[in-house]
């Protein structure tokens, strides 16, 4: 047994199953480029001021869940909880705003860190997607950020998911709603740490996924009941535009996400099949978050996507990816063919297709057992006598067909066959 292990919470993604994130990542990512969506890569780390007033001090992400440590300089660093407040502050450095072209669209992808309980479907290091449009307060993007997102999951083959949809409203009518909901919540039996949420952001208190808090919330304030007329008109446009382009999703009037800052547009992906975490992705506006952050005023909208989740969610549905096979051509050499073989698997990678071969010097029959691991369509066999007759071995591994190919005609006969 290994002296080490994954630390707790976390796993290693190794082949096969790597191939499934890789094929996950791929397909999330391949609508956002069509879109016009640039690829973004923050640090893996930033100073904690940047979650603490971005995601929202009142928010368990931060208040709880936040890898934060000192530098041996004295700086206060956090490990990335979440991929928004970074991507925003990678483009206002950047200046990206100024550049013309608004809104700015990016996509990223990468490792998020949280000090969880870990169980099924939640770590303490995951995987997202995320896509983030700064700087434009349109419907239209709302709509299009959800579109890509179910184009995403759709191209996957997954279908039993749903799209959970709410308007947070926005500084012109949600306070009035906090002030209703806050009266609401002082007069339940709540604990200690959720009269406090409560107090510095009552939505969250929205969000608590224990039963007796959830019982107690019935006849809560709605707050689509306080919705002022332009975010009610914002909303309606988001919803006809998303039902335009043939996409399902329910109206949730509960649903406020676990983060301070966003604004009107919200939402969710959720799948049956993951149990108590059944939240796939989500996202929405932010339109105040570039100023909580020291920049200026700058509408956007984004959402991640869970790598480790959506996995799960094909696992649930019994979806099987259709990935390529890693190894197309696997060379084995007998006797004094090896110099010759390594030659000809270079050949068939500089033209493009996927080849290993047999190393160790092993025989044919242990070599053989590795071509079948392989997965390969394809075994190229060559022994002495191959050599003096310039030709070599091409063994299909699903018929079982074996005929002598001129070393000459290999990549051409192989690129052939394959197609």
């Amino acid at each position: 047994m290994a002296t080490f292990q994954a630390p707790k919470g976390t796993y290693d993604l190794i082949p096969p199953v790597s191939v499934k994130y890789l094929a996950v990542r791929e397909a999330i990512a391949a609508p956002l480029r069509n879109a016009g969506y640039g690829y973004i890569e923050t640090p893996g780390f930033e100073d904690v001021g940047l979650f603490a007033r971005g995601v929202g001090e009142s928010t368990d992400i931060v208040s709880k869940e936040m890898y934060a440590f000192e530098t041996k300089g004295g700086d206060q660093l956090a490990l990335r909880p979440e991929g928004t407040a970074s991507v925003l502050r990678a483009a206002l450095e950047a200046s990206l705003h100024k550049k013309g072209n608004l809104p700015v669209k990016l996509w990223y992808s990468g490792s998020y860190y949280r000090y969880e309980k870990p169980q099924a479907g939640r770590y303490r290091h995951f995987s997202q997607v995320g896509a983030e449009a700064i700087g434009a307060e349109d419907p239209a993007l709302d709509a299009e950020l959800i579109i890509l997102a179910d184009q995403a999951y759709r191209s996957l083959g997954l279908r039993n998911f749903r799209i959970l949809l709410n308007s947070l409203g926005d500084k012109e009518c949600r306070p009035v709603y906090r002030e209703a909901l806050q009266s609401f919540l002082s007069g339940l039996d709540l604990d200690e740490e959720t009269v406090r949420r409560a107090e510095i952001n009552p939505l969250r208190v929205l969000d608590d996924k224990r039963a007796e808090v959830q019982k107690q919330l019935v006849g809560a304030p709605v707050l689509r009941d306080y919705l002022c007329d332009a975010c009610k008109a914002y909303h309606e446009q988001v919803r006809a535009l998303v039902t335009a382009a043939g996409v399902a999703f329910e109206d949730d009037e509960k649903l406020v996400r676990g983060l301070d800052y966003y604004t009107r547009t919200t939402f969710e992906f959720v799948h049956g099949g993951l149990g108590s975490q059944s939240a796939v992705g989500g996202g929405g506006r932010y339109d105040g978050l570039s100023e909580m952050i020291g920049g200026p005023a700058l509408p956007s909208v984004g959402w991640a996507l869970g790598v480790d989740r959506t996995v799960l969610a094909l696992e649930a549905e019994g979806v099987e990816l259709d990935v390529p096979a890693s190894t197309s051509v696997f060379a084995v050499a007998l006797g004094e063919a090896k110099a010759t073989v390594f030659g000809l698997v270079t050949q068939l990678r500089k033209a493009g297709i996927a080849a290993d071969m047999s190393y160790g010097g092993k025989g044919l029959k242990g070599a053989m057992k590795d071509a079948n691991r392989s997965g390969a369509r394809f075994a190229v066999v060559v022994g002495e006598r191959d050599l003096a007759e310039g030709v070599v071995q091409l063994k299909d591994m699903e018929s079982g067909e074996q005929t002598a190919v001129p070393v000459a005609e290999l990549v051409d006969t192989v690129r052939a066959r394959l197609a």
